[in-house]
């Protein structure tokens, strides 16, 4: 796994903010701008977080969450899921479908990196070991 994220989002300047955001962080970051296209390159990059829009063409973040949660080889897989819609339906949905974290647009520069951090490496306090 180590220290890759697969970001699948459609809003091109959102993306490029967070995978400039993580690579300065020090971690390596696909980005894939269609729904259809996720599963893929999760199951080839094996990332150690998967972080997921909700609203994607080709094929819905919910979606793409209920297939990793149904594999064996991605179903402990962490998954922070964003949205710009902040319903309440939509975050119970997500829990239902078993994300790990959800997080509403926009969001800070400090939300998101304690988020990878957290979800990723296991808390607040966790370093890579690489940078131990």
């Amino acid at each position: 796994m180590g220290r890759s994220v697969i970001l699948v989002e459609d809003e091109p300047n959102i993306a490029e903010a967070i995978r400039f955001l993580l690579q300065r962080d020090g971690w390596r970051v696909e980005v894939v701008t269609d729904g259809a296209a996720a599963m893929g390159a999760v199951l080839r990059a094996a990332p150690a977080l998967v972080i997921l829009d909700l609203m994607l063409p080709g094929q819905s973040g919910l979606d793409i969450l209920t297939s990793l949660r149904g594999r064996r080889e991605t179903a402990a897989l962490p998954v922070l899921m964003l949205t710009a819609k902040g319903q309440g339906r939509d975050r119970e949905a997500a829990e239902r479908a078993g994300v790990s974290r959800f997080m509403t647009k926009p969001f800070s520069n400090s939300e998101i990196r304690a988020a990878v951090r957290d979800l990723a490496l296991g808390g607040p306090d966790a370093e890579p070991a690489g940078d131990r």
